[in-house]
């Protein structure tokens, strides 16, 4: 009994690191996109130093807002638990 316990709770670890990497993968798919797009004008084979610029100063943005929003949602899900 005991060691049904322990692959299930191993398979669930298992499910989350998956469910964490297609997350960072999403986000970062996402990133690149919005700040491509933003940035970007006209693509060649190097980017200008106003495109360098403009790309880091996005993806700062980007991860600024993703982590306050995980937060606010980590926060929450905490409150809601709480109540039950």
């Amino acid at each position: 009994m005991a060691m049904a316990n322990v692959d299930k709770g191993e398979l669930m670890d298992q499910v989350k690191q998956q469910i964490a990497v297609a997350n960072a993968q999403e986000l970062l798919n996402q990133m690149t996109q919005k700040c491509f797009k933003k940035c970007v004008n006209k693509p060649g084979t190097s980017l200008d130093s106003s495109e360098q610029k403009c790309i880091s100063m996005c993806m700062d943005r980007f991860m600024d807002s993703w982590n306050l929003i995980s937060r606010t949602y980590g926060q929450r899900l905490q409150r809601e638990q709480s109540n039950f």
